[in-house]
């Protein structure tokens, strides 16, 4: 399959693979507004290989050199910028985590540009401990503190007797994934704090499905269920046993929502 990396309009970084109609795919919070690589590149290409067979992704990160105080809707203007310029027909989109609220926003903000939207451990809002644990991470970044920043961030979503333990690697990893320049992150995490789409989403006017976990520490069941609720075509899957690290790098997860997204693209 063709692969391809790049910049569309306005400077939002992709990775680009498959032959069909546009799927755009948000990635989930990273430390900078880069396309995958390397381990990221190949753990990406592996996700999205059941959608390549019937779709061009397009994986998107969010627009480089974001400026403090822009908001999620700010952030979702630019990528519906470059889907008119760049793709120049209404999309198939999905989103994970973060990227799942830039999605969303998308979706109420231009409906006219959504064929239809997968929503992947994420909801209308952040739950009570996600936005803590988001919280935490703007703070530690703010004082300067990346490496244990990022490490608490990956050991919250352990089971709790393992979050010690595994907290000096998990330091030592953070260590190479905090950003020289943390300006991107912090406005991001700033913007997601203040997110919530709750009373807008009767706006979304393509077919929606929400996948989630019952044991995601980021949002809750109930979140999960009113996101899709809320939509006046949405319907939620739950896996009962799963967090948000299983739901947003599953196999099954990329096969639900090819499922979900050839019958929104036969209808």
């Amino acid at each position: 399959m063709t692969t391809s990396t790049g910049l569309l309009s306005g400077g939002i970084p992709y990775l680009a693979t498959g032959e069909g109609p546009p799927l755009v795919r948000v990635m989930g919070l990273s430390p900078t507004c880069e396309a995958p690589t390397g381990m990221d590149r190949r753990m990406e290409l592996s996700v999205v290989k059941p959608l390549a067979r019937d779709f061009r992704v397009w994986t998107v990160n969010r627009k480089q050199g974001l400026r403090p105080g822009e908001s999620m809707s700010d952030i979702a203007g630019y990528l519906a910028s470059a889907i008119e310029t760049d793709l120049g027909e209404p999309v198939f989109l999905t989103g994970t985590s973060t990227g799942g609220s830039v999605a969303l926003q998308l979706a109420v903000d231009r409906p006219d540009l959504v064929r239809a939207l997968v929503v992947v451990a994420s909801a209308y809002r952040l739950g009570p401990r996600g936005r803590q644990v988001q919280l935490d991470l703007a703070e530690q970044t703010r004082a300067g503190d990346g490496p244990a920043a990022w490490a608490h961030m990956m050991t919250a979503m352990l089971p709790t007797a393992l979050q010690r333990p595994a907290f000096p690697l998990a330091k030592l990893l953070g260590g190479r994934m905090a950003p020289g320049d943390p300006t991107d992150l912090l406005v991001t995490l700033d913007a997601e704090d203040a997110f919530d789409v709750g009373d807008q989403l009767d706006r979304i006017t393509a077919p929606t499905l929400v996948i989630g976990g019952a044991k995601d520490v980021f949002y809750t069941r109930a979140l999960f269920e009113e996101t899709a609720a809320g939509v006046p075509d949405g319907r939620a899957h739950i896996y009962p046993d799963r967090g948000h690290g299983r739901v947003s790098t599953s196999s099954e997860t990329s096969v639900l929502a090819l499922g979900f997204l050839l019958a929104a693209r036969r209808s």
